[in-house]
């Protein structure tokens, strides 16, 4: 056992939350991604923040990992901490309207949950896999809705141990992203404001959102979901389906013949694969429209396909 194992297991209270060398293949909707030095469960802010000092002070790289959805690892895999919030961070409280959600709870279901509670207003969550905390950084959305218009604060932590916490001018909602998103930040809860409706018809909503997501999405092979941001005024499935892409293919990574801003693993894929391709991608799209897509996919280690 290495002395940073050690370290790890003086603040991780169940050593079997501490996975050295562990594939990110099995944890990442791609299926791909080669080894984290150390993928750990933390249970609590106690584990938390003391998972962050050792890192700050030896000089460890920290990745936060979600639902596994909109990541694409590298085949190297990452140095450092990979950390998974599960325990207090994966709860949430009702209080009336208001919901406070840890930043490890699974956001479609809380969508779920709350709407057989007859509460509304993330219905458009139902269909975005992920965690509440990765949702607020990217300021997840579909359907016409979009996490900034439910949150209320969110509370983070700091790699120094410290927590803050910020309101939604601070947090700075934008496109698909927010202010905190180019931070180190880690989100572990986040309050939210929803209103009381009709059960049958958040449920009927968020029934038509699924039932869509299965006829336009390529559900049947592993993917990390939309590639590309949405350009302004446009769609980037739309620019990618023009120029001729749909169903070009990399290795074993394929643009989607479902949909057009989706790249597939059909089995055999490598991150190099889909880098290659969203590369291959981008600058024809560019040569034919004079656009340039920039990635919505989160880009974990070694890269030298595609410059983001």
């Amino acid at each position: 056992m290495s002395p940073l194992e050690q370290e790890l297991r003086s603040i991780i209270r169940d050593p079997g939350r501490i996975h050295p060398n562990e594939p990110l293949s099995r944890h990442t909707t791609f299926r791909l991604g080669g080894p984290a030095d150390f993928l750990i469960e933390v249970a609590d802010r106690r584990e938390l923040s003391g998972v962050l000092v050792l890192a700050q002070r030896q000089s460890q790289p920290v990745y936060l990992l979600g639902r596994g959805s909109n990541l694409l690892v590298s085949d190297d895999g990452v140095r450092g901490f990979v950390l998974l919030l599960g325990g207090e961070f994966d709860r949430f409280v009702v209080d009336g309207n208001r919901v406070s959600a840890g930043g490890g709870y699974d956001l479609p279901k809380l969508a779920m949950k709350v709407g057989k509670m007859g509460l509304g207003g993330i219905e458009f969550a139902c269909a975005i896999p992920g965690t509440v905390g990765a949702g607020l950084m990217i300021n997840a959305g579909a359907h016409g809705g979009d996490m900034s218009q439910v949150v209320r604060s969110a509370t983070v932590i700091w790699p120094d141990g410290r927590d803050e916490t910020f309101t939604p001018q601070e947090i700075g909602f934008a496109y698909r992203t927010s202010k905190l998103q180019s931070t180190s930040a880690i989100v572990i809860e986040v309050v939210m404001d929803l209103h009381h409706g009709d059960e049958a018809a958040i449920s009927e909503q968020m029934k038509h959102h699924l039932n869509r997501r299965r006829a336009t999405q390529p559900l049947n092979l592993p993917n990390a979901g939309s590639v590309f941001k949405n350009p302004p005024g446009d769609y980037a499935g739309r620019l990618i389906e023009q120029a001729g892409l749909k169903g070009l293919t990399e290795g074993g990574a394929q643009v989607s013949e479902k949909h057009a801003n989706f790249i597939v693993n059909l089995g055999t894929g490598t991150a190099r694969d889909v880098l290659t391709l969203m590369d291959r991608v981008r600058t024809l799209v560019q040569e034919r429209f004079g656009v340039r897509l920039e990635p919505e996919v989160r880009i974990w280690g070694h890269n030298p396909y595609f410059i983001a």
